[in-house]
């Protein structure tokens, strides 16, 4: 009997051992370990057959690439950029008006007609225009005749509204640009820069936004005929959305161009190439190589605290520092994490002060180098506190050393 219960207890066992190894999993087989990300060294930018060329990032007008940015050379049409800019602003401030009739006058029409060899809206001799269409003429067609006619009916005579024209480079600060004419065509002292070009252009998206939108427009018809706007890459690539071409024998082919990914715009300007497909193509190339390898973020907000250090002998205890405008920084893709900021403001803030007064400046460094500097500003009213308090605090004062004031967080590396 002993014998058949221990050997009972002996199958059970067994079954139940069977059992629970059927139940229990066998442990997973570790998967490997993702090999860890490599960051590739940022590459050169491309080599371009032109006499200059930029690849500017819209939002903080930072260059990025550049070869021989600030030697002078000849626009042709990319001068109607400032052309344009000029009838923007006159119209902003009401001097002029979409549908002012203007008077294509003998010189527009011999300077720039279909008797010329240059690129013609084809206006009628002695007919008048609407303001709009000439301005439409001039953009898309790049008509030479258009952009005489608007500067005869602004300025009076095209000689006088190239002199507007140099005032507004000066405001712009366009340090190395002079106009004598409206159209580009060539002359001795009409002469630019790519960097003045794309500074010219960045101002153009920045202040009049709804006109920089003719600049996308693919064709337009006037006095029955249809024609095409130059700039190729309008078709080649969904993101460009301007600017403009142009060409003359002593210019070369030129191509200033503007195009927005996702949050990001970026601006080339390319001077003196060989051909229309030639200028394409780089301006291509350098669009493509700025936005894969930079990106922009902004770091701050305007008018919001960067730092709240003590506040002595004043009302509040603590004075807000801060900056005007949104401090924002372009860089290579992969080095935001490595962005330094840092302050160089006093050790010590007595009241009073006034809202907006400087107080120093914010940097913000990569590899120890400043990238951007930007005004310190108190952010509100901080008037003195009465007498007691200002005797107060003269007498803590002697046994405070100064304050070593930083921002009040690095830059969001999130």
């Amino acid at each position: 009997m002993s014998y058949r219960l221990n050997l009972l207890a002996t199958v059970v066992l067994t079954a139940f051992c069977g059992l629970a190894a059927a139940q229990t999993p066998a442990p997973a087989t570790p998967k490997p370990a993702a090999p860890t990300p490599l960051t590739a060294p940022m590459p050169p930018p491309p080599t371009l057959d032109a006499k200059a060329w930029v690849l500017m990032d819209y939002a903080t007008g930072q260059i990025l690439a550049a070869s021989n940015p600030d030697e002078r050379v000849e626009p042709a049409s990319i001068t109607k950029i400032m052309t344009s800019y000029v009838v923007s602003a006159e119209l902003a401030a009401g001097k002029v008006k979409p549908d002012d009739d203007v008077f294509i006058s003998e010189n527009a029409w011999r300077g720039g007609g279909a008797g010329t060899d240059g690129s013609t809206s084809f206006l009628a001799l002695n007919s008048k225009v609407k303001l709009h269409d000439l301005l439409m003429g001039m953009i898309v067609q790049s008509g030479n005749d258009s952009a005489i006619a608007l500067a005869e009916h602004l300025a009076g005579s095209e000689a006088v509204f190239a002199d507007l024209m140099n005032e507004y480079a000066k405001r712009l600060g366009l340090k190395d640009t002079h106009f004598v004419n409206a159209s580009g065509l060539s002359a001795p002292e009409h002469y630019t820069t790519a960097h003045d070009i794309a500074t010219l252009s960045r101002a153009l998206i920045r202040d009049f936004p709804e006109d920089y939108k003719i600049y996308a427009i693919k064709e337009f018809e006037w006095n029955g005929i249809k024609q095409h706007n130059r700039n190729a890459l309008l078709w080649r690539d969904a993101s460009v959305d301007g600017i403009k071409t142009g060409h003359h024998s002593a210019a070369g082919y030129c191509l200033t161009a503007s195009a927005k990914r996702d949050d990001e715009r970026l601006i080339t300007v390319v001077m003196g190439t060989k051909g229309e497909k030639v200028r394409a193509d780089m301006t291509q190339e350098l669009l493509n190589y700025g936005f894969r390898f930079y990106e922009t973020h902004k770091l701050y907000s305007a008018d919001k605290p960067v730092a709240e250090p003590t506040l002595w002998k004043g009302l509040a205890d603590t004075i807000q520092l801060g900056v005007t405008q949104d401090v924002l920084v372009t860089l290579p893709r992969g080095r935001y994490a490595d962005l330094k900021a840092s302050m160089d403001v006093p050790g010590r803030f007595v009241a009073p002060f006034t809202k907006g007064q400087n107080l120093g400046t914010l940097r913000i460094l990569l590899d120890g180098k400043p990238l951007i500097e930007q005004p310190i500003v108190a952010l509100q009213e901080y008037p003195e506190a009465g007498f007691m308090r200002r005797v107060g605090d003269s007498v803590m004062l002697w046994f405070k050393s100064d304050e070593a004031v930083q921002p009040s967080k690095q830059p969001d590396t999130k």
